[in-house]
């Protein structure tokens, strides 16, 4: 169904004194009818204002657009059970990171030569393949950045299948650098943050590998603080890699113990909360990424 946003200006007033002004500001709204009273209504909620004496709108524009999680608007319950893919399909020859080697898929036995080993009619197809596990959309566990850290049999089932998630759509703010601010209004704990760049649709092009988004340091600390159990983006890496040598993102989060998740895809699909959330490799010893079929639960 159709989500809707109002874009305005607003002057609120104070009943015991002082004001409030914003311009361009954006919420989401139940739908294409609200009224200015509504959205009025809406804004005090989501802000958390007190001694509020009136709120006066200006340049009130209602568009069709995908909800934020502002506080005060529930997400719309969905028509029926849905299941929604959010990884990559690995091939032959996919390049996920410029500069790591694309898998190669090989036979081990062919359904021709299988013929004569099974019984008439019968026949099986047995393939190797070869890929670095930072491959499509994979999971860094601890190990992946700490020797000492759990490798991909050491992690918890429960740290990766059916989280809470918060999706942070922030595909329209103007920087490649996703800042802590845009987590302030989320409860985070124990959740799979998702976060929604849309920088995935340049997945498997050139324009993939420069101009990437991020997350800010100030936004791992946070993360870490606040206790989230799993990071996700739709984006070539957690860090900055044109910044240098260093990775603040994976060093922080994969010391808390925080599963990192990156080149998901297909978030724009999923709502700003309600979600559940999986993404688990399997359980390989001394080894610290691997490939994941991410998804999620809608419904």
């Amino acid at each position: 169904m159709p989500e809707y946003r109002a874009h305005f200006d607003a002057v609120v007033e104070f009943a015991n004194g002082g004001s409030l002004s914003t311009e361009g500001f954006r919420l989401d709204i139940p739908g294409p009818d609200a009224s200015a009273d509504d959205i009025s209504r809406l804004l005090v909620q989501h802000l958390g204002l007190a001694l509020v004496g009136s709120v006066t709108l200006s340049n009130l524009e209602i568009v069709e657009e995908q909800h934020r999680g502002s506080r005060g608007i529930e997400t719309a319950p969905a028509q029926s059970h849905r299941v929604i893919d959010l990884s990559h399909v690995i091939r032959a020859g996919l390049v996920t990171y410029p500069g790591l080697p694309a898998p190669t898929i090989t036979p081990h036995l062919t359904r021709e030569d299988s013929r004569a080993k099974y019984a008439p009619g019968t026949e099986f197809a047995m393939d190797i393949i070869t890929m670095i596990g930072n491959t499509g959309t994979y999971l860094d566990s601890p190990w992946h950045r700490y020797g000492d850290g759990a490798d991909l049999a050491g992690l918890s089932l429960d740290t990766l299948v059916d989280l809470r998630a918060e999706v942070v759509h922030v595909t329209d703010i103007g920087s490649r650098g996703v800042p802590a601010s845009v987590f302030w209004d989320r409860d985070v704990t124990d959740a799979a943050v998702l976060i929604h760049t849309g920088w995935d649709r340049h997945f498997g092009t050139p324009a993939y590998a420069s101009g990437s988004p991020y997350l800010e340091t100030g936004a791992v600390e946070y993360l870490v603080e606040q206790g989230a159990a799993l990071v996700g983006i739709d984006a070539l890496n957690i860090d900055d890699t044109e910044s240098g040598g260093e990775r603040p993102a994976h060093s922080g989060l994969l010391a808390a113990g925080i599963h990192v998740v990156e080149h998901l895809t297909n978030l724009g699909a999923l709502p700003a909360c309600g979600a559940r959330f999986t993404a688990a490799p399997p359980a390989v010893e001394g080894f610290g990424t691997f490939p994941v079929r991410a998804f999620a639960i809608v419904g």
